[in-house]
Parts: structure tokens; sequence; C-alpha cells
């Protein structure tokens, strides 16, 4: 299984991903990890990404998913994911699920405010949000929520709740 928790930035897709794969013995994935520099110098800048920016990004995400699933290997995937179409191409097989953290602007405000090191930045969240085009096909569940609660939330309404 392949589950992809998205959302915008600051809606603790890195923090609830590390902690739910630790539980489940999974590898655990940060899409951020996987950008072009240039979409990284760009977003330093203050700069909103563009689809083209994203393309072979979601490229690389798309063949790391891909490969993933022909080993059979379990992962928990850390991504914005924010456009359907975005989705639609990381969504290669019936094993990848959708995970959407929903945060109200306030929450993302405070995290993005306080986070430090991280080249996405409060300045970048207005286009988070004018991006993000909310899932019909996935679970979706309130971010606000600690990390603890979303992970045993994840586990039940997938079905992993019984996984050591």
């Amino acid at each position: 299984m392949i589950i992809v928790l998205m959302g915008v930035a600051g809606a603790g897709k890195t923090t609830v991903g590390q902690l739910l794969a630790a539980e489940l013995g999974w590898t655990f994935e940060d899409a951020d990890h996987y950008h072009p520099a240039r979409n990284v110098e760009k977003m330093q800048k203050g700069l909103p990404l563009t689809d083209a920016d994203r393309a072979p990004w979601l490229e690389t995400l798309r063949a790391l998913i891909s490969r993933r699933v022909a080993e059979g290997k379990n992962v928990v995937l850390a991504c914005s994911a924010l456009k359907d179409s975005y989705r639609e191409c990381l969504r290669v097989a019936p094993e990848v699920h959708f995970v959407y953290l929903k945060v109200t602007p306030k929450i993302l405000q405070q995290r993005l405010r306080a986070r430090v090191g991280h080249f996405m930045t409060e300045r970048m969240i207005d286009s988070q949000l004018s991006d993000l085009e909310e899932p019909k096909n996935a679970v979706v569940l309130d971010g606000d929520e600690s990390p603890e609660k979303i992970v045993g939330e994840i586990r039940t309404m997938l079905g992993l709740a019984e996984i050591p």
C-alpha cells in the first residue's frame, strides 16, 4: 500500500507521515526531497510554482510510486498533491490511497511562522491555498488535531488498526 498524505504546506504531512510509517514499520518518503533545485530556489524566493515547474517533480514521484508498488513495498509519502491532475498522475495503481490533511488557514499560518530551515514559508500559503483542489476520492481528516490522533484515524479508516 502507498499512502499519500496530501495538503498544503504546514498541514502536518511530514510529522504525521513519519509517525505513521514508524508505527507501521513502513518506509517514509518526503516529496519535498525530490524537487529539482530550481523549484526549491523559486520557492525560497517566495515565488509560487507553476504546473510546468511541478511536471518533472510529479513524474519523478510517479516513477518512485510505481517502483515501490512493483517491489511490493509499503510506503507513506508526504506530498502536497494540490490538484486533481497531480493526484491522477500519482494514482498509478489501486494500492495508492490519498489522505487529505485539511487544516484551517489560521493554524497553517501559525505552523509556517514557527517553521525553521524549510524552503516553504508563510509567504507561500496563499498560492498553495489558491492552487488547492480539495480531493473527492480521499480520506479527509482534520489536520488541526494532534499527530497521534490523526495517525489513529488513518489506521482505522484504511483498515490498518490491527497492524503492530
